[in-house]
């Protein structure tokens, strides 16, 4: 149960998505009863008939930034940044100095160190400059200096951190550049500070997010800003050795009172996605509550969990040796998860982040 193999299994590569679905409700969907165990082979805009009228749906309002920058060390060598932590209070612009300062992911061929400058282009002017102001573990301090809005030129020049089985060549077209903008967020993104889309919730259209309020579920919002920890590889044999990186999150009074009195009434609380889900489980108190708030999320689910919060939960499928799919496997169990991707597999699914999606409950 807590051996790193144990999370492993086979998957075509063609099976892993590169494009979206033609209509965000148009992605198949397979329903596993925790219970009995059966699988259903649905369609995603067949959601709201597997929805209970008195259902707590909980989104996930984080909005992708597109925080991935190309740019050239003064030395002459190429430079990824990759922003983390864009929505966290403290991040940002500071004032005694004028530049704007974030925790970020470098990829170089040799790691700059402290003093290093980094240029980007924005357009044919060159007027993003970053300094790395120190080093740490796997990622890096950078001060940003620009003569123009910093968010004007992120919005420019910065590309969406797609995940990288999700392949996109140096040289795509802007159209291509421009779908992804549009159908790697989802419709109800409203906070921004991510740097992956919460996938679960791409499914949705504004249509169906109505025709399910209008069935009655009361549809509830909460942020996590999906971050590094969420994607980090899990480098140890024994799960229970890997340690999450924080992730900021907030829940608002209004939203823990209505879960808190759904719990009361004996509700469903149905989580959209894995962030949903950690978010809910963090602020969860010994009595079975939900705790307002915001903060760093560091909470890591792995079998023999024990949910006190989330009765169901819309979630994508998630890469072997995952710490996404030690989650789902302790909701559900990890034999019963690796059978549901084994007939996933099988039927041809669509697999990760522009994939196709599961509801367990």
């Amino acid at each position: 149960m807590y051996a790193l193999d144990e999370y492993d299994y086979a998957l075509p590569p063609w099976l892993i998505a590169q494009t979206p679905a033609s209509r965000r409700d148009n992605s198949r969907l397979l329903h596993l009863d925790r219970k009995s165990g059966t699988l259903a082979h649905l369609a995603f805009c067949d959601l709201p008939d597997l929805l209970q009228p008195s259902d707590l749906l909980v989104i996930n309002t984080t909005r992708v930034i597109p925080g991935r920058l190309h740019g050239y060390k003064e030395s002459g060598g190429k430079a990824e940044v990759l922003i983390l932590n864009y929505g966290e209070p403290g991040a940002g612009f500071r004032a005694d100095d004028g530049r704007w300062v974030y925790r970020c992911l470098i990829r170089a061929s040799k790691r700059p160190g402290p003093g290093t400058r980094i240029r980007f282009a924005s357009g044919t002017d060159t007027d993003l400059v970053a300094e790395v102001l120190s080093v740490h573990d796997e990622t890096s301090t950078i001060a940003f200096s620009a003569t123009r809005s910093f968010d004007d030129i992120l919005g420019q020049i910065g590309k969406m951190p797609l995940p990288p089985y999700i392949k996109r060549s140096e040289d795509r077209d802007k159209a291509v550049d421009e779908a992804d903008l549009a159908r790697y967020q989802t419709v109800y993104a409203h906070d921004a500070g991510a740097i992956a889309a919460p996938t679960a919730g791409l499914h949705f259209t504004d249509a169906l997010l109505e025709k399910i309020r209008n069935k009655g579920v009361t549809v509830l919002p909460i942020t996590l800003h999906v971050g590094y920890g969420t994607f980090m590889p899990v480098r140890v044999t024994d799960i229970r050795q890997h340690q999450m990186h924080e992730e900021w999150f907030s829940i608002s009074p209004e939203t823990a009172r209505q879960i808190n009195l759904g719990k009361t009434q004996g509700r469903r609380v149905v989580a959209v996605g894995t962030t949903s889900v950690r978010t809910l489980e963090y602020a969860a108190r010994l009595d079975g509550h939900v705790s307002s708030g915001s903060g760093q999320c560091d909470l890591f689910i792995y079998p023999g969990y024990e949910f006190r919060i989330v009765d169901a939960m819309i979630t994508n499928f998630h890469l072997p040796r995952s710490t996404l799919l030690m989650l789902v496997s302790a909701f559900s169990g990890r034999e019963r998860i690796l059978s549901a991707y084994g007939t996933a597999v099988a039927e041809q699914y669509r697999f990760f982040s522009y994939g196709d999606a599961m509801l367990i409950s």
